[in-house]
């Protein structure tokens, strides 16, 4: 019968490219055990499954047996990634140190002192200029063993020179894992409320990042504590709202790598994300001219070897790419413009399966049941957004429950009076319960309550009514995270001057351009 096909082995052969799998056939070819050819057997049935299933693996190899078949599976998943790391360490920086440590190691027990320290000053020497800080301290460590073993006229000074880069070293490391700590806890916390909500959040993470943040001299601060240092100060903007102060420190991250253009390659997913983020600032501050710059970049990226050749970075820039392709139609109020992605992002989520995470899955959904819904296409921004609502994982309160408030104003545009109604009363208990209930969605929600039971002139004058409160609670710092996620002053426009949301949002976006350049 078929198993799930989360099988650690059938993923892993799957995830092969053709060169992989070419590489690691020859690699097998070498070894000659009987074993050794029934892995290989197992290794072409499963590369050919289009699902796991045990049945079809004893159907096709009769010489497995049932009680062969577990150690067989660990054998050759062993085999598969001794293949990928003979053949990464031209590629992947980390590999290659290690294994010149481990050559270094192997000289060692041979007794050839002096020629695993040439073979660790060699690594030595390239940690060095690509910052691998923590390999770096394992050389140390090491070079320091066999100096203890090993005596050499230079004794003295070499002892002192390994100590005292030790310490040095061991400072940058402290300093950058505090750095880190810190940025990581606040992503975490963003995950779990999202922007603040109110004074009682603002306090609470305010005093959460002042309390954390290590004290530091910004001239003594090494690559990697800079990056971990700037990284936390644009969490810590973003969560509380302040996004001119959140570009600041995004744009020094990116620019930190770009002044050490060699650390690009070698760090491609940080830079990656850098980019990222500076992107998420710029739209929110609606700079347009600099996001579409920023955009370049990313996409330029993706012709770069060190992102078409390795997985990880090529699944982190479909996701950066395409969540600000998407931002970018929003910032022109080119709804419309925009539904050409849709089917690249089903393509590129498939492609990617599994590797990417919920979070991400649901905020590419709820993206683009917005744009369905800005180009006036309701019946796909429900299909949409219900992707959202259904999803078991509740990682991010916010996007469920703007997906929920977006449901029902879709369905009040199609005339679907009944089912509005019908879900108004789970939505509020939805948004009472995760305690996301704010003003602007008591406002929308009380407005809907309302319509059913009304004609069309007394309509209007509460769509009026309607949009002067929301522009009046746009003014309050906790309750604008609502306008983050759904410009629903723009929908009530279009309602009272009988235009398009397209209309209406490219007119904003055009004056708010202005201002900016003004």
């Amino acid at each position: 019968m078929p198993i799930s096909t989360n099988d650690p082995l059938y993923l892993l052969i799957k995830s092969l490219s053709k060169s992989e799998k070419r590489n690691f056939k020859l690699y097998v070819n070498r070894l000659q055990s009987n074993e050794d050819s029934k892995f290989l057997v197992l290794f072409d049935i499963l590369d050919k499954q289009n699902e796991y299933n045990e049945e079809k693996i004893f159907q096709k190899a009769i010489d497995i047996s049932k009680t062969q078949l577990s150690n067989l599976k660990a054998h050759l998943y062993k085999q598969i990634l001794q293949s990928l790391r003979l053949n990464a360490s031209n590629q992947d920086l980390d590999i290659y140190l290690r294994e010149q440590i481990d050559y270094a190691k192997l000289l060692y027990n041979k007794g050839l002192y002096n020629q695993s320290l040439k073979m660790l000053d060699k690594a030595k020497s390239t940690a060095l200029e690509f910052e691998k800080n923590v390999l770096l301290l394992e050389i140390y460590d090491f070079e320091k063993h066999i100096e203890s073993q090993y005596i050499t006229r230079s004794i003295n000074t070499t002892v002192e020179g390994i100590t005292n880069s030790a310490n040095v070293l061991n400072r940058k490391l402290s300093g950058t894992n505090m750095f880190s700590n810190l940025g990581l806890r606040l992503y975490g916390l963003y995950l779990k409320t999202s922007h603040v909500r109110n004074e009682k959040d603002y306090l609470f993470v305010s005093e959460f990042f002042k309390s954390n943040l290590p004290t530091y001299n910004p001239d003594e601060l090494s690559f990697f504590e800079k990056l971990y240092l700037y990284q936390s100060y644009v969490w810590y903007n973003y969560i509380i709202q302040d996004f001119l102060t959140c570009y600041k420190y995004a744009n020094k991250w990116v620019v930190l790598f770009e002044e050490s253009p060699h650390l690009i390659p070698v760090y491609a997913d940080l830079y990656l994300k850098g980019l990222h983020n500076l992107m998420a600032a710029l739209f929110f501050i609606n700079h347009k001219s600099k996001f579409n710059e920023t955009i370049l970049k990313l996409e330029k990226l993706g012709n770069e070897d060190f992102v078409i050749s390795n997985e990880n970075n090529s699944v982190l820039l479909f996701q950066y790419l395409y969540i600000n392709k998407i931002n970018f139609h929003f910032m022109n109020g080119e709804f419309s413009g925009g539904l050409y992605l849709v089917n690249e992002i089903e393509e590129g989520l498939e492609r990617y399966n599994k590797k990417i995470d919920d979070n991400r899955i649901l905020n590419f959904y709820y993206k683009i049941g917005c744009l369905f819904f800005g180009s006036g296409d309701n019946v796909n921004a429900i299909k949409y957004l219900n992707k959202v609502i259904n999803h078991a994982a509740q990682i991010r309160g916010d996007i469920h429950s703007f997906s929920r408030i977006l449901k029902l104003i879709a369905l009040y545009e199609m005339g679907n009076m009944e089912m509005v109604e019908y879900q108004l009363k789970s939505v509020y208990r939805f948004l009472y319960k995760l305690e996301e209930l704010n003003q602007v969605q008591q406002l929308i929600i009380a407005f809907l309550r309302k319509v059913p039971s009304m004609d069309d002139k007394s309509i209007k004058k509460e769509f009026i009514k309607l949009r002067s409160n929301l522009i009046k609670q746009q003014q309050d710092p906790y309750e604008k995270r609502a306008f983050l996620y759904l410009d629903i002053i723009s929908w009530l426009t279009c309602k009272i001057e009988n235009r398009s949301i397209q209309e209406v949002i490219r007119e904003k976006a055009m004056n708010k351009a202005k201002l900016l350049n003004d």
